[in-house]
């Protein structure tokens, strides 16, 4: 592989259905952990209107704002910028590239959820980000 600038920072896309809880919660843990070391972008399949408030409200009691955060539209030219893409249960919903690293996390959807409910789905993304960022050799910030 030639030198690229990907290669400085890894390209991470999270995708979920609606891009309102899980994949907005990953990409702001990755942002927050990484400080700047890898790209990060999320979206969906099927975006919501806007990120699940009790989503917004949990991420807030770890001081990571998703407040102006607005759901995305999952696009192919998405997945192919990305080096790691990693799904939340959409299933077919993702385009398969070849050459893409994909990660499936099997995590409860928080949609209809209050914060309590939110707050163990929010927890193992945490514990699942820490892990992608060391198999990304980057360490946490």
């Amino acid at each position: 592989m030639g030198m690229t600038s990907t290669e400085t920072s890894p390209e991470v896309l999270f995708v979920c259905v609606h891009n309102a809880g899980r994949s907005q919660m990953a990409a702001g843990f990755l942002s927050h952990l990484a400080g700047g070391r890898v790209v990060v972008r999320s979206a969906g399949s099927v975006p919501a209107e806007q990120v699940n408030p009790a989503v917004v409200e949990a991420m807030a009691e770890r001081g990571i704002d998703l407040g102006a955060n607005v759901p995305t539209k999952l696009s192919t030219g998405h997945v192919s910028a990305s080096d790691v893409v990693v799904t939340m249960g959409c299933g077919d919903a993702c385009p398969v590239l070849p050459g893409k690293r994909y990660l499936d996390w099997e995590l409860d959807d928080p949609a209809g959820m209050g914060v309590e409910g939110v707050r163990p789905v929010r927890d193992r993304i945490e514990h699942l980000v820490r892990g992608l960022l060391a198999d990304l050799g980057v360490e946490a910030s």
